[in-house]
Parts: structure tokens; C-alpha cells; sequence
């Protein structure tokens, strides 16, 4: 399995991610949105977000297509990744094992793979085998695959009463897909220096170079176009549960759909939200047919315990044997009308309310819940609670964070900056036989009343497993005590999560970074391992005893700084397609394909190792998100969402009961956290 948000990490180009080496990579990996400077004419400022100057998918054409690295580097890369984690011993054997694939049966795949991607040069050469991954595994989405992001509130109260706060929301989506499928959406652009390149002049000059070579025009500029071919995946998109591999369902790229899926009690409508011209309704319309769903079922309690939606949080196959029966008995139109859905709204009861001293309940609510009032299959869904807390849960296996976060973003900044629905809009209700409000409803026999009743089962048992731990830390680690001191924040937060697992458990073990590589053509994600030699030797060195001779702050603060050097390297080369963890995915699925025993490699405890990732990490830092949190993606590991910004940073770890203690890996990594700021602060007062 894979770190949930791809991160939006660039260089995620954002997983994500070059001239200007690792300050880019990480500048990417936040995925800052762009500043826009666009025009929107008066008729249009309803249906559009914005016009930008130079069509959505301008750069498209000239983006470059993804290396395939050097079979020999890759090699050189994956033996410094396994190194922590393993014996004298066990490196030993794995050095070999290396050796005689990188001079046999690996240089043989190097050429089938290349030659696979030459034959295909309109994608890359990692985008249908990492797609097929996804669609391939069987397990549940909720907790496993879909990831969370929960929005910050609106600054003024009373936009945020949840039927005011979902109009907007639904509203300013519904701009966002407009904007998209008119392609008048601002590509999407790193700046590597905005205050040169995010302005009118650059998009002049680049909108008179051809399509072929405008992304080259960009760079120029040190500006870096990113992929944009997820970004039709976000609206009418379902994937459909097969027997062995799912499939993704879309209606001419959500361009025929009219109306949104919205969750009420476990009870399922169809909203229409477009009119027949293609064009989004009036805004009192959609706050009026959102307050028919309420007036329903006003406090939002489950009406239902035993809903179909359940189902999408079961094993895949399970859940596919039973949606083709539901299909076989007569309700294919209720299939129909939810799969074509743009996205799903999801109106959760009065009792769903963010705490801010103890957020683990919204967060596991959001997350998955009880998985009544959800369908965990649409590509996205928009959350809102009964005090107006609104987040995105979403389905990974069509895109990674670089679409989503863009898409979450814009969507916050929108419906607060812009707002279409006020306190004091009236709502338009629909007039008598009106059928933009329909309820979607199922005669439920007993045989599929006891696959939903097995699935709510397992699926509870599974949420009452899942532990949430959260840190806010506020006390010297941040973004500009970092730059400060020289060192990059990410490296920072990576180094304290090392520093925290060894001292609570006393090992280094495999650890995931998602890294975006969107800067190339159907580009999807590069894995980043933490775990490096560099940071071994600061987490020994700090938590040597004192008869061991322990370094003087002064070494520990260059070991700090080295760790930061090699975190940047590591960064830089997995945002330009030079990390190895993809590659050998690569090397592995040609392998398959051929019939070609690659098992000395891929069955060698070190592979097996690197794969196995207990700490799966992915950053959360956007100017709009207040907390984003997925599982863990081995059952004794840590999903860690973490976030450092201006004045503070933080994590939010997911752990299973009695397989990893989250609560003791917080404990350490505040102490972490900790020293590593003691010794940062040394040169200050030195």
C-alpha cells in the first residue's frame, strides 16, 4: 500500500515535484496554491470561478515524459535505503542478490521496460501499473486507500451554519468543474520566484509559444507546469466494484451528469444542480432543494442502520457479488443515478462537531464512521457536520493530492472569499411535482440485508480498533525556526519521526514519504525513505548514554545539518523520476508480464522490508486544511498526517489497538520535538 495523499508532495513535479534542486522539491511538496491573475466577465461570475488567460490544459502537450533511471543508480539508491533497517549480515546477502540482478536478468527488464515505454509515449511508463495496483487490491477503501482532509472554518460564524456552509461548498464545486470542463481553470503552475513569473507577462509570453514547447517557455521563467490529466477525474467519477480488479466508471468526463448524490441519515437523493443548458442552477435554488434533504431528517440522525452505501466499505469482491444482485433484482436506475452523481454531499447529524482540545472523534467520524452516511466509492466527497466542520474524504485509486488539494483550496477560498449563499438568502423551494429532488431508495431482500450486516460487523470492529493520537506542537519547531537555522522543515519533521520511533521502540524500520512527480507527463507518485544513514547516526548519537561518549551539541547540530542535506537530495531525485522505488515497480510488472523469475530480488528479506511501511508519512501543510489524516497501511504501523507551519507544527498518527502504541510514539516524538530544538537553539546562545 501507498501514503495516502501522494502527497500533494511536487517537484509534488505533489505527492507530488528541476533546476534549483531541493529548495523546489520541498517549495512543491507543500503544493501551495497558485495566485491567480485572471479575468472573469460580469455574465460569468456565477458559473466560473475565474478565466484564465491561458486554457487549463495549455502546457499538456510539452510537458516531458518521466525518466526511467539508470538501472545502475537504482540499484546504488535501493541498497542506501535498506541499509538502516537491516543487519551486517542481512546487507551482505542483499548486496549480492543486487549485484547479480543489476548485471543479469535486471538489464534484460531494463530494455523491456523501455521498450514498453517508447511504444507508449503519450503516458508514463509507472501510470497504468500503479493505477492497476489500486484497482487490483481488495481491500476495504474506508481507513485503507480513501484519505481525509478537514477544512478550516469559515472566519465569520454564520456562514457556517451547515446548510449555509454546504450550499456554498456545493456551489463553488460546481464553479471549480465548470471552470475545468470549459478550460478556463488556471493550469496548474509551480513558481519557483511568483513575483518574476506569476504575472500577467508570463502568460502572455508563454500563450504565444506552441503547445509543444510552452512548458520550456515556462521554465525560462523557473516556472514549472504540473499535470493536469487526474484533474477530469474529479466529477462523475465512480470506481465500480469487479470480481479480481474495479473498474472507473464516467459519464463523457462528468460532462452529462446534472445532479450531485447527497447523504442524509443514510438515506440517498439525487440533487439536481445543472439545468439543461449545462449551466449551474440559481444559488437560492440549491440552497432551497439542500433544505428539502434537511427538512427530512432536521437533526440528521440514521434512519437507516442498514444502508447499501455500508457495502462500499467491504472487501471489494464481497461487495461486487452483491452489487451485481442489487443490479440483477431491478434497481440498475438507483445504481445509475449514484454512479453518474458529480460527487457526493454528505450531511452528517448535529452530534458530528469539531472539538479543538480533542479532535479524534470528528477525525474518525470523517475518516470512515460508522460508514452509514457515506459512499465510499465516489471520487469525492464533501463532508459537512452539524456545526458546519467541512472536509474531503476521497477515493485514491484515480488520482493522487496534486487534483484534490488543488480542488480543496480552491473550493475553501471560494465559498469563503465569495460566498453565494448568505444568512439571508431565501431559499427557493421546488414547486409542486418538481422532480429535481428525488429519493433513492432500495427494496433490500435478506440476502443483501446480511452481506450489509457482515460488513457493518467488520467494519465496526475495525473502527473500534483504530486509535488516533494527535500532537500540536507549539513550542519552537516551526517553519521559520527552521529556515533560521538553515535546515529544511521537512527534513526536520522526518528526523524528529525517526528520533521518536527509535526511542519509544528501539528499531529503525521502513518508512514512506510520498513524493508527486505531476512536473511530468501522467506523472503519479515517487517514494521518499526517511530512514536514511545520516539519520541513524543523530538518533544514536542523541540517544547514546552518557559512558558512551555522546557528541557535544555542536555535533548533533551538524549531523542535523547533514540530515537535511540528504533529505534534500532525496527529495530533489524523486520529484525529477530519479528515485528507485518506482522503478523497481516497473522492473517487477514487465517481469510478470514475460514470465520472468525475478523472485531472488523481490522475496529477499530487504525488499520485503523497505515495502513493509510502518511509518507511512504524508504532509498536510496548505494554508486552508486544519487537520487530514489516513490509517495506517500495515496493521502494526503509524499513518502519519503532519503539518508544520509559520509558528507551530504537528501529526496526527492512526495506529491499530494492540498491534503499534500511537499513544507512546506522540509521547516520544513531543520529546523529540524537543531535543531536537534544544539543539538547534544552540548557536544562539552560544
Amino acid at each position: 500500500m501507498i501514503s495516502h495523499l501522494g502527497n500533494a508532495t511536487v517537484a509534488t513535479a505533489a505527492g507530488s515535484k528541476f533546476s534549483g534542486g531541493a529548495a523546489v522539491a520541498k517549495r512543491l511538496q507543500l503544493l501551495q496554491p497558485n495566485r491567480f491573475k485572471t479575468t472573469t466577465s460580469s455574465q460569468d461570475n456565477y458559473q466560473y470561478l475565474h478565466k484564465s488567460k491561458l486554457p487549463t490544459l495549455y502546457f499538456q502537450k510539452s510537458l516531458p515524459r518521466l525518466p526511467i533511471p539508470e538501472l545502475e543508480k537504482t540499484c546504488q539508491r535501493y541498497l542506501a535505503a535498506v541499509e538502516p533497517i537491516l543487519s551486517p549480515e542481512s546487507l551482505q546477502t542483499t548486496k549480492s542478490i543486487v549485484s547479480k540482478f543489476s548485471s543479469g536478468t535486471g538489464q534484460q527488464l531494463q530494455e523491456l521496460l523501455k521498450k514498453s515505454d517508447t511504444t507508449n509515449k503519450h503516458t508514463s511508463y509507472i501510470s497504468q501499473p500503479w493505477f492497476d495496483m489500486y484497482l487490483t487490491d481488495r481491500s476495504p477503501l474506508p481507513v485503507n486507500y480513501n484519505p481525509l482532509l478537514v477544512m478550516k472554518y469559515d472566519s465569520r460564524p454564520e456562514y457556517n451554519n451547515q446548510l449555509i456552509r454546504a450550499s456554498n461548498l456545493v456551489i463553488s464545486s460546481l464553479r471549480f468543474m465548470r471552470s475545468l470542463q470549459a478550460n478556463y481553470l488556471e493550469p496548474e503552475v509551480f513558481h519557483m520566484n511568483p513575483s518574476k513569473s506569476d504575472n500577467d507577462r508570463f502568460r502572455q509570453i508563454t500563450s504565444l509559444a506552441p503547445t509543444a514547447v510552452a512548458t520550456y517557455v515556462a521554465y525560462a521563467f523557473k516556472a514549472f507546469p504540473l499535470d493536469m490529466s487526474q484533474y477530469s477525474r474529479l466529477f462523475g467519477v465512480t470506481r465500480i466494484p469487479q470480481i479480481g480488479k474495479d473498474r472507473i466508471y464516467q459519464t463523457n468526463d462528468g460532462e452529462g451528469s446534472r445532479h450531485i448524490l447527497v447523504i442524509r441519515g443514510g438515506k440517498y437523493f439525487a440533487v439536481e444542480v445543472i439545468n439543461d443548458d449545462g449551466e449551474i442552477i440559481p444559488a437560492n435554488h440549491i440552497l432551497g432543494r439542500l433544505k428539502v434533504v434537511m427538512e427530512q431528517n432536521p437533526s440528521g440522525e440514521i434512519l437507516d442502520n442498514q444502508p447499501l452505501g455500508l457495502m462500499t466499505a467491504a472487501n471489494r469482491d464481497a461487495w461486487a457479488k452483491t452489487r451485481q444482485y442489487v443490479i440483477d433484482i431491478g434497481h440498475s436506475k438507483q445504481m445509475e443515478l449514484i454512479d453518474s452523481a458529480l460527487f457526493c454531499l454528505s450531511l452528517d447529524s448535529d452530534e458530528i462537531k469539531y472539538e479543538e482540545a480533542e479532535p479524534q472523534k470528528l477525525i474518525k467520524d470523517f475518516l470512515a464512521g460508522s460508514g452509514i452516511n457515506r459512499w465510499f466509492d465516489k471520487s469525492i466527497t464533501l463532508i459537512v457536520g452539524g456545526d458546519g466542520t467541512a472536509a474531503v474524504n476521497f477515493e485514491h485509486s484515480w488520482g493522487d493530492g496534486v487534483a484534490v488539494l488543488r480542488y480543496f483550496n480552491e473550493i475553501y477560498k471560494d465559498s469563503t472569499e465569495k460566498p453565494h449563499i448568505h444568512p439571508s438568502t431565501i431559499p427557493y423551494l421546488p414547486q409542486n411535482g418538481d422532480n429535481s429532488v428525488r429519493s433513492i431508495d432500495f427494496q433490500l431482500d435478506d440476502r443483501i440485508l446480511d452481506d450489509i450486516s457482515k460488513t457493518k460487523q467488520h467494519h465496526n470492529k475495525t473502527m473500534d480498533s483504530l486509535d488516533i493520537d494527535v500532537l500540536r506542537f507549539t513550542n519552537g519547531i516551526n517553519k521559520k525556526s527552521c529556515k533560521r537555522s538553515g535546515v529544511s522543515p521537512d527534513s526536520v519533521m522526518q528526523l524528529a519521526f525517526q528520533l521518536a520511533y527509535k526511542q519509544a521502540f528501539g528499531k529503525y524500520v521502513g518508512t514512506y514519504e510520498s513524493c508527486s512527480t505531476a512536473a511530468f507527463r501522467h506523472g503519479r507518485t515517487e517514494t521518499m525513505r526517511p530512514c536514511t544513514m545520516a539519520t541513524k547516526a543523530f538518533c544514536d548519537s542523541v540517544l547514546a548514554s552518557d559512558n558512551q561518549h555522546k557528541p557535544d551539541d555542536a555535533a548533533l547540530r551538524a549531523m542535523i545539518n547533514k540530515c537535511s542535506i540528504v533529505h534534500g537530495q532525496l527529495t530533489k531525485d524523486a520529484a525529477m523520476g530519479q528515485g528507485f522505488d518506482r522503478h523497481l515497480f516497473g522492473l517487477r510488472h514487465v517481469a510478470q508480464l514475460n514470465g520472468i523469475d525475478v523472485t531472488d530480488l523481490y522475496n529477499d528479506e530487504a525488499y520485503k522490508k523497505i515495502n513493509y511501511n510502518i511509518i507511512s508519512t504524508s504532509t498536510l501543510s496548505s494554508p486552508s486544511v486544519l487537520l487530514g489524516s489516513f490509517g495506517p497501511v500495515v496493521t502494526d504501523g503509524l499513518g502519519i498526517g503532519y503539518t508544520i507551519q509559520d509558528d507551530e507544527c504537528g501529526a496526527i498518527a492512526t495506529t491499530y489497538k494492540g498491534q503499534c502504541n500511537g499513544s507512546m510514539f506522540i509521547d516520544s516524538l513531543n520529546e523529540a520535538f524537543t531535543k531536537i530544538r534544544d539543539i538547534l537553539e544552540t548557536e544562539k546562545t552560544s
